[in-house]
């Protein structure tokens, strides 16, 4: 079990309720990161005295290190302060930051020998290759955070071989859109996007969500930590956010994790790994939840699923490409300059944007988003 974290973007969702698992579980904070938010990550360093704490933004760090300077608390700055977070030797490091700024705090945290609980699922899209072989060389384990990769994980625990394995399926809530017709999304807004019928999220994956963007680039992150091939991967919309994934054996066996959609579940399971605890969830109580339903998602709809297979599937820098497409529109759409399909148009486009190749370093898939970035505005705007 974990006795000492770093949590990497404390000021988020994620964060937030990981360190409401900490104070449950009293598990011993070594290190904060944020981006903006001076006044949350400021209440945290005052409750959980870290060791060293950080701002991405330069100026929000410069206003938190003089609000602190009463505390023992180190306070950084910029990227290089957030990757001194996740070196700070934790036994665990969380990392929850949004999008591919995730990437090098990930490598950071294998390479000074942390547990990584990994809620930033773009390190796996963006760098899975570099990140997974690099956890492999190092020893160090990677336990899965988001609530489907969770499950799957907790749905794996006693099976003797990854052959026993005949395919994972990942459920999806379907977002606030499910059933809409083209059409109908043409003119929707980012009010409308941004109300996800069961989880409270951040913007960014909220509109992910609604796109189903988030799906596929959950699917590239399940192929990498679990081994498998995009095609043995299936999703299935589960409108009730129950069974929050399966895995169906060669025999045809079916096991899935269920639980009440709270993200403290798959946290507190990173955190106590291999063990157990008494949860701050409640219990589900399968006869009030009623009906569970399964349906088959609308691939021509919300087509962005099916460019994150093609991206996985053709390898090299096209997940990273395609990431960086949708980080950029969907930033542009929560801004009102693009409507909310130009977000599925750019990430299509994305594939025209980057060589194909087989193999790749950091530095590569950091250009490649810079690209792809400017790529993608000139297209849109």
């Amino acid at each position: 079990m974990t006795k000492t974290l770093a949590v990497l973007g404390s000021t988020g969702s994620i964060g937030v309720q990981a360190l409401e698992v900490a104070r449950l579980s009293g598990i011993k904070i070594e290190a904060l990161s944020g981006c903006t938010r001076v006044d949350i990550i400021e209440n945290q360093i005052r409750e959980f005295s870290p060791r060293i704490a950080a701002l991405a933004d330069e100026k929000a760090a410069a206003e938190l290190k003089i609000k602190v300077a009463d505390t023992s608390t180190k306070v950084l700055s910029g990227a290089r302060g957030v990757e001194e977070c996740a070196r700070c030797a934790a036994d665990t490091v969380l990392n929850s930051i949004v999008g591919i700024a995730g990437l090098a705090p990930t490598l950071a945290a294998i390479d000074a020998g942390s547990t990584l609980a990994l809620a930033n699922k773009e390190s796996l899209v963006t760098g899975g290759k570099i990140v997974i072989n690099t956890a492999r060389e190092r020893g160090i384990s990677i336990l899965p955070v988001d609530s489907e990769h969770s499950a799957i994980f907790q749905s794996i625990q006693g099976c003797r071989s990854k052959s026993q394995i005949k395919k994972l399926i990942l459920t999806a809530s379907g977002g606030p859109f499910f059933g809409k017709t083209r059409a109908e999304l043409k003119d929707v807004t980012v009010e409308q996007a941004l109300k996800h019928p069961n989880w409270s999220m951040g913007a960014k994956i909220t509109i992910d969500s609604a796109t189903m963007m988030n799906k596929g680039l959950e699917l590239i992150e399940a192929a990498w930590l679990f081994d498998m091939k995009a095609s043995d991967i299936d999703i299935l919309v589960h409108r009730q956010s129950i069974v929050h994934s399966l895995v169906e054996y060669t025999d045809n066996s079916v096991i899935a994790q269920l639980g009440l959609p709270d993200m403290r579940i798959p946290i507190q399971y990173a955190l106590t790994y291999p063990d157990r605890a008494p949860s701050p969830v409640g219990e589900l109580d399968l006869a009030q939840a009623a009906a569970l339903t399964f349906e088959k998602p609308d691939y021509e709809t919300f087509s962005c699923i099916n460019l994150c297979r093609k991206a996985f599937e053709k390898g090299g820098l096209f997940p990273a490409a395609v990431n960086a497409a949708n980080e950029k529109a969907n930033e542009l759409f929560r801004k009102g300059a693009i409507g909310f399909l130009d977000i599925e148009r750019a990430v299509g486009a994305a594939f025209d944007c980057v060589p194909d190749v087989s193999d790749y370093t950091a530095d590569q898939v950091f250009e490649t988003d810079e690209a792809v970035r400017r790529a993608t505005e000139r297209l849109l705007l």
